[in-house]
């Protein structure tokens, strides 16, 4: 079936996938959607061009959506630049972009927030989820598979204290495997980007981290840089003994050892996309309205969750684009946040947003005009 087309036809479908989701009839789970969500029929005569920019973990994710969308509305292009959720947050602001792909929410402490409500002119800017892209701490240590890490020993690798593999932390977390005393060789993005600003704040959260969050990797911790999520793949994999953080659907796309990261209640956990759901599932909203700005517990205690996940957000104008960007974006994000768009995600190691948020972020595109 198609997807995404005009305006008019995204209205109804959205009526009908929010009225099927506020029935007392939930019978979806964490990490799926209701399969009584309406998809969006395509639009032969739609026209125009998408222009968007920002995170690289969510750069798999938008080429499906893209292929898919453009298949259905062979009128509408999307040109979407993984530059880095930095980078993709001052294109917004600067009005070069329809919207941008970030890896956290605009920040109140560099005045991202007001800025861009300013480029929003006659509305204000939010912060919509859409992906849910897991960070599996990745590394390349031939003959040792199923590393178990603990947030502490985590914390002290990527600080520079802990530097050869056979190191009594790193022991501890694993009795009962052979570590070799290869050097570690720690990659972090060099690139300023939102994978780095939720991988510090789970280690500020969980491992005394002396460092404050931030998308700049800070330069006291030393380490090697690498830039894009797909640069950190490939140091990762032509490295023996390194050791980054990168999103699950790079890691398994370069077939990378993914270690199992401890939780608050101490439970070494597997990254998949159903243990990053967990965790996803109980974060809290702190954003207002249609702005859906999220808050994770990194030291979540919940069974089986794995508590490294990154939400990345579509941050866009509820009002304010030109006509024809508002019409083409709110299309598009229909499409991305329907029942469609979100499985098809699970093939490229993503995770499908949590029924519950999902009805919320359905609401938000609605109100995009």
């Amino acid at each position: 079936m198609k997807y995404a087309g005009r305006l008019a036809a995204a209205t109804i479908a959205g009526v009908l996938s929010l009225a099927a989701c506020g029935t007392d009839d939930n019978t979806s789970t964490a990490g799926g959607t209701s399969s009584a969500a309406a998809p969006v029929q395509g639009d032969d005569t739609a026209k125009g061009t998408i222009n968007a920019a920002g995170s690289s973990a969510q750069a798999n994710a938008i080429a499906e959506w893209k292929k898919n969308f453009q298949s259905s509305n062979p009128g509408v292009s999307i040109n979407y630049n993984p530059s880095g959720s930095g980078a993709g947050v001052q294109a917004f602001i600067q009005g070069t972009v329809a919207f941008a792909g970030s890896d956290s929410a605009l920040k109140e402490d560099k005045g991202e927030p007001a800025q861009a409500d300013a480029r929003c002119k006659t509305g204000k800017a939010i912060n919509l989820p859409m992906v849910t892209g897991p960070v599996a701490v990745v590394y390349n240590l031939p003959g040792v598979d199923g590393l178990q890490l603990s947030p502490k020993t985590i914390g002290g690798i990527f600080n520079s204290k802990i530097t050869k593999w056979d190191d009594p932390a790193i022991k501890a977390d694993n009795p009962d495997a052979k570590l070799p005393s290869t050097a570690i060789q720690a990659f972090h993005r060099s690139d300023e980007s939102g994978t780095s600003d939720n991988f510090t704040k789970f280690l500020k959260a969980t491992a005394d981290w002396p460092y404050e969050p931030a998308k700049a990797w800070p330069a006291e911790a030393q380490g090697q840089g690498s830039k894009g999520s797909d640069g950190i793949a490939s140091s990762i994999k032509s490295t023996e003994g390194a050791i980054s953080y990168v999103e699950l659907s790079f890691a398994e796309n370069s077939q990378l050892q993914k270690a199992k990261v401890a939780n608050g209640s101490g439970e070494f956990v597997e990254l998949t996309p159903e243990s990053a759901a967990k965790t996803v599932e109980a974060a809290q909203i702190e954003g207002t309205g249609n702005d859906l700005k999220l808050s994770i517990d990194y030291a979540t205690k919940a069974a089986g969750a794995y508590p490294i996940v990154l939400v990345t957000y579509e941050i866009t104008c509820e009002k304010g684009l030109a006509a024809e960007d508002a019409k083409l974006v709110k299309s598009f994000l229909t499409y991305t946040a329907s029942d469609e768009g979100q499985q098809a995600l699970t093939s490229l190691g993503y995770a499908p947003l949590p029924s519950s948020l999902l009805t919320k972020v359905r609401t938000a595109v609605e109100a995009i005009a």
